[in-house]
């Protein structure tokens, strides 16, 4: 039987703070550290691994964790979630976006529908109308091929995908996969729009228009925006868009479309990058079998996330250190460090990822906790985050612990070997030599230049980036964020703080106003 228990009522959690902290400059120095590079490590799919070594933990600050991981039911709560149980609280829902990428356990049928099924009938609908395009057999009034896909969505319906096609636009165009340029409008800004449409040849252009409601105010307002300039170009806007959205949507039988295909209230905007929110853009974008390739990386990083022994299920011992930094240590923040341009965007779909999923302060029963839940999430990718904020996590007041991501190989495979090194390798040694210096730091009598150490990091190694360890490094922040809602009791599924300020803008808008909502109103001129 599963126990939904609020972290502050669990012994194991009360045994770990009596655990005795480690001093990190001291077992990162010298030999010590040396052997921790090698002992704290754990083989993620494909050929990732999770290296931990500069991390605040040891053997039995581990087995503390371990152990109320178990008393927390971690992967018994994640068996439920992925054989069907309804998970999402807050909105009385299964969470299905695991079986999007594959089945780890029980078929899931809703209203008589087997999800899996479903999942993959759609994705097989999205992957035949990809190749109609790319072939030519869908194509513009004169008969001309689409080159160009746009994305309009917001949120989980643009950031994730965002960061999908950039993580694999430069492998495209190296491998011979790049069929079609993506562009993204996300923002109700009309600067958004206006730039993305002045890029483009709107004449070749395909517009996916992504909301499950199909109410999303700044996805239909883009709509309209673009139907307008599609329409004083002389074009039949109904024969350049589609549609990703729910079966219920209004979007889903309307004329407006050349298709529509569908996803559920099963997956959150958030989780919904393996779904046909980025299935559609990226399958247009690079072809279907790319895509697929995606899905076998998440797949084969789910599996791993279903073991029950935390030291060969990397997603949880990565949200258990995690939880220790937050719940014990008392940090505030984590960053995400990815020294990868192609990751340049990869940050802020982790920002959303975690901080709407955590970001709670009742548990999943809506009762108040007394205890810090999710952290503040930011990043930028090395080298440039160095020459940015590298100064406050090396020497500011608040240790921030962080995360890097990097790879042995460029995705272009174009370099140049200047002073003995080529650029890579210089990459290479950036990342190596910033998490020795955050861990071990440098003691000098000018305090200007003392660099403390103490500071925290991870680091996911792979020999590239490529589709799978994408689809992999995807579900293993995903699942880490899903186990650390586990341990805070929390309802990582749901959003209710994104709405308020929804509901205040269409009174604004409304001239429904009184008090400083007013005053703003008029502030802004509306």
């Amino acid at each position: 039987m599963i126990n939904w228990s609020n972290l502050d009522t669990l012994g194991s959690y009360k045994e770990l703070k009596d655990v005795k902290k480690i001093d990190l400059v001291a077992a990162m120095s010298g030999e010590n550290g040396a052997e921790r590079v090698k002992k704290y490590s754990v083989k993620m799919a494909d050929s990732l691994s999770y290296n931990f070594a500069a991390k605040e933990v040891d053997d039995d600050i581990l087995a503390a964790l371990d152990k109320l991981a178990k008393e927390a039911q971690l992967a018994e709560k994640f068996e439920a979630l992925y054989n069907g149980e309804v998970i999402n609280t807050g909105e009385k829902r299964m969470v299905l976006h695991h079986l999007t990428r594959g089945q780890l356990g029980e078929n899931v049928m809703a209203d008589g529908v087997n999800k899996r099924e479903f999942y993959e009938k759609e994705q097989k609908r999205i992957a035949d109308f990809a190749d109609k395009v790319h072939s030519g057999e869908i194509a513009n009034e004169k008969g001309e091929k689409f080159t160009t896909v746009v994305q309009i969505g917001i949120g989980g319906s643009d950031l994730g995908p965002r960061a999908m096609y950039l993580a694999l636009e430069n492998w495209a165009h190296k491998t011979g996969n790049f069929k079609m340029e993506a562009k993204f409008i996300s923002n109700v800004d009309p600067d958004d729009a206006s730039a993305v449409l002045n890029s483009i040849d709107v004449a070749h252009s395909i517009f996916i228009l992504v909301s499950k409601s199909g109410t999303t105010l700044e996805t239909l307002t883009n709509q309209s925006f673009v139907m307008d300039a599609l329409k004083k170009a002389g074009l039949d806007a109904s024969k350049h868009m589609i549609a990703v959205t729910s079966e219920t949507s209004p979007l889903a039988k309307s004329d407006d479309f050349i298709e529509a295909f569908y996803m559920d209230d099963f997956i959150g905007g958030r989780y919904s990058s393996t779904s046909g929110v980025g299935g559609a853009v990226l399958s247009l974008a690079f072809g279907p079998s790319v895509f697929a390739q995606f899905l076998q990386g998440a797949a084969e990083e789910d599996k791993l996330s279903a073991e029950k022994d935390m030291m060969k299920n990397p997603a949880m011992l990565d949200a258990m250190i995690g939880f220790y930094e937050r719940n014990v240590l008392g940090y505030p923040a984590t960053a995400v460090l990815p020294y990868s341009q192609g990751l340049s965007r990869f940050p802020a779909h982790l920002q959303q990822l975690d901080m709407e999923s955590n970001g709670k302060s009742v548990n999943r029963f809506g009762e108040p906790i007394d205890y810090v839940t999710g952290p503040i999430i930011f990043g930028e990718p090395g080298t440039n985050g160095q020459h940015s904020f590298y100064q406050l996590l090396h020497q500011g007041t608040d240790i921030i612990p962080m995360q890097f991501i990097g790879f042995k190989n460029s995705q272009l495979k174009n370099d140049v070997d200047i002073e003995n090194s080529t650029s890579q390798q210089k990459l290479c040694a950036n990342v190596a030599a910033q998490i020795v210096a955050f861990a071990c730091g440098k003691k000098d009598e000018n305090l200007n230049k003392n660099f403390k150490g103490g500071r925290p990091s991870s680091i996911i190694v792979g020999e590239e980036l490529n589709p799978v360890t994408l689809g992999a490094l995807l579900a293993h922040f995903e699942n880490k964020v899903m186990f650390q809602g586990f341990v805070w009791n929390v309802n990582s599924f749901d959003q209710e703080g994104v709405q308020l300020g929804k509901v205040l803008a269409k009174r604004v808008l409304a001239h429904d106003t009184e008090g400083a909502l007013t005053a703003y109103s008029e502030l802004l001129n509306i």
